[in-house]
């Protein structure tokens, strides 16, 4: 557990102490429940039970549409229509399964901008920031697996087109595609695959998820100051901390209510707004639709992919050094995944002594334009390839690397950050007041 001071479970009667000293579940439960945590946690530091919650949605819905569901090409879609029409509520449960996906990625993406803000991703916690990542892109991997399920128009041809890019990798693309699919093209083969993964991806991240909570427990919390909690005794943590239960339990339930609260309005009232409409439209393989597009929160990266064409200097230039091995396809790829890739190595681009944006002036404002861009990205991706979007689209991708690869590195050396509080219990004071019956200075 955390190396921060506390009390740890001590077994009182006798069955207590006989399962302790040979499964110490009941501690481990106690020490993380009653984990000390920075005091000054704001309400952004709610998503991370908005997320396990949802994957329990998603695991347990998953489960009970998987036993009316048939993974084949000639049914697949007829079951999904056998769900909604005549399962004891199975049009609740696949409403469900489907918009908590879109939740799942709302409260994925506020959790990481939260860790970019905060700077969560700076030592100690460069491990749990990595594992973190890593579930993201399960989570994006177990997305597109699902979305191919209900065998749809936009399913079966976004397939295609999402596979096509495993194609475009030199010498063993073509390989690597037809291992992926099981055949030359998108069929009953790749629908097995897809299946099979959907359901298996979903148990791996949630193991990852484990690992994920375990890490920050062993480093501790950030907080809004990024000064860490006094570890020079017990009474100095207890100034800067709080146990986990009650106080921050209860003020994540409530924030997850209230965002229940909506999330059922849109279960409730409107459930098909976020699907595509040629998607409840039976596969048919020589009818393509006239603009292919993945799901919402996969639209930044998909604009990424899209915005480097044959005619952009950058990929000229990289076919030319590379002999032509790097076309425009291939460098569309390699953009897609190292957008996500600086991401990741955020905690080794960052070059500030100060953890928290809060204390940096100039930093505050480049990461309210790479916010701004997330969404330019994704509005851009849903539009068609033609006309001004591509243009936007390109200066969009531009800004998402520099500011990883260009700002986060230059500003750690120009910006002068305003001082932060000496402690947690001083920034908690300055919001909040002292408590009553605290001595004056």
């Amino acid at each position: 557990m955390s190396g921060i001071p506390h009390d740890h479970y001590e077994p009182k009667s006798n069955g207590e102490k006989w399962l302790n000293s040979r499964l110490p579940v009941i501690g481990l439960l106690y020490d993380t429940l009653m984990i000390p945590t920075p005091k000054n946690l704001n309400w952004m530091w709610i998503w991370g039970i908005v997320l396990t919650f949802t994957l329990a949605l998603q695991i347990v819905t998953g489960i009970v549409l998987v036993m009316h569901y048939t993974p084949h090409v000639d049914m697949a879609f007829n079951s999904i229509e056998h769900i909604m029409r005549d399962v004891n509520g199975g049009h609740m449960i696949r409403y469900f399964h489907m918009n908590g996906a879109s939740l799942f990625f709302v409260a994925v993406y506020a959790h990481i901008f939260r860790g970019l803000y905060y700077g969560s991703y700076k030592a100690p916690r460069e491990v749990t920031w990595i594992i973190g990542m890593l579930i993201y892109l399960l989570m994006m991997a177990t997305g597109f697996l699902g979305y191919v399920l209900p065998w749809g128009q936009m399913s079966f041809h976004g397939t295609a087109v999402i596979t096509g890019l495993f194609g475009a990798i030199p010498f063993i693309g073509e390989s690597l595609q037809t291992w992926l699919l099981g055949a030359s093209a998108v069929g009953q083969p790749a629908l097995n695959r897809f299946f099979s993964l959907h359901y298996l991806l979903p148990f791996i991240i949630a193991g990852l998820v484990i690992v994920h909570i375990w890490a920050f427990h062993s480093t501790g919390n950030n907080n809004p100051t990024g000064v860490e909690v006094r570890r020079t005794s017990k009474e100095d943590a207890e100034k800067d901390t709080l146990p986990f239960w009650p106080y921050f339990v209860i003020k994540d339930l409530f924030a997850l209510a209230v965002i229940l609260v909506i999330f059922m309005a849109i279960v409730g009232f409107m459930p098909n707004y976020l699907g595509h409409p040629d998607n409840y439209i039976e596969a048919n393989p020589l009818a393509t639709p006239a603009h292919i597009v993945p799901e919402w929160y996969f639209l930044p990266f998909y604009s990424i992919l899209r915005s480097f064409t044959a005619d952009v200097w950058v990929v000229m230039f990289a076919e030319w050094v590379s002999f032509g091995i790097i076309d425009a396809k291939f460098f569309g790829v390699l953009a897609m995944f190292g957008a996500i890739a600086v991401m990741a190595l955020a905690p080794w681009l960052d070059t500030s002594s100060v953890r928290s944006g809060r204390y940096r002036p100039m930093f505050k404002w480049w990461f309210a334009l790479l916010v701004v861009d997330f969404f330019v990205l994704m509005w851009t991706g849903a539009m068609p390839a033609e006309g001004i979007y591509p243009i936007i689209a390109l200066i969009g991708s531009a800004y998402w690397f520099a500011y990883f690869l260009v700002l986060l590195p230059l500003l750690g050396v120009i910006e002068k950050p305003l001082p932060a509080p000496a402690t947690i219990e001083d920034d908690f004071n300055d919001h909040y007041g002292k408590p009553s019956g605290t001595p004056a200075e």
